[in-house]
């Protein structure tokens, strides 16, 4: 079993999607328990791109097939998950902030979390506040992600972090994107800053744990 799992992770290395998937199929043929294929397959296997891609071993495009590759695993088993009653770790909401249009690295911090066991509602781009606080209180978020590309979008962060805030005190927010610094996350209130999408999974796992 072992030895499967370890099949799973260097699948994912190799960014085959198609051999994820097979494998995957046949470790829920040979009755290995679901949580495990996930948990010791899967994530672990993203888990170690995510350190790679940390320490500059693998840039965004190899994060971006090696993501691709694990969600074809997951769409094996999700059906499974959900009939097992296997919880996901958390809710985690993001959108990038109003008039910024960028998307990429959004989707990679969503590939992220969903690699590490997260629910991910994808608010989209161009957010503007009042989204943002309809979708807390719809969602119930663990976690939030405001991103922004743009030196003139990041008051619209601010704007937004204030706002949640103010209606959801109890709310984390983790801010994020090229612009973006710690003084920045500090000055506006957010609960953690993160440089790219391993940092976040990784705040957003301290900020649930706590």
């Amino acid at each position: 079993m072992e030895k499967l799992m370890e099949e799973i992770r260097v699948a994912i290395w190799d960014h085959d999607a198609k051999k994820v998937k097979e494998l995957v199929e046949r470790a829920v043929a040979e009755n290995v328990d679901i949580v495990t294929i996930v948990n010791e397959g899967l994530v672990s296997g993203m888990n170690r791109i995510g350190e790679k891609f940390k320490s500059n071993e693998v840039f965004i495009p190899e994060v971006l097939v090696s993501a691709r590759a694990m969600a074809a695993g997951m769409a094996v088993i999700k059906p499974m998950l959900v009939k097992a009653g296997i919880k996901e770790k958390g809710t985690f909401v993001i959108g990038t902030v109003k008039d910024d249009m960028h998307d990429i690295g959004k989707n990679l911090v969503i590939m992220m979390f969903e690699g590490a066991g997260y629910k991910v509602v994808d608010l989209g781009i161009n957010v503007s506040t009042e989204k943002f606080v309809q979708a807390v209180g719809e969602h119930n978020p663990d976690v939030i992600g405001l991103a922004a590309l743009l030196t003139t979008t990041m008051t619209n962060m601010k704007e937004t972090t204030a706002a949640i805030k103010a209606k959801y005190p109890d709310a984390k927010i983790i801010v994020g994107g090229a612009p973006v610094t710690q003084r920045f996350a500090d000055q506006i209130g957010a609960d953690a800053y993160a440089s790219d999408g391993a940092v976040a999974v990784e705040k957003a796992n301290l900020i649930i744990s706590a």
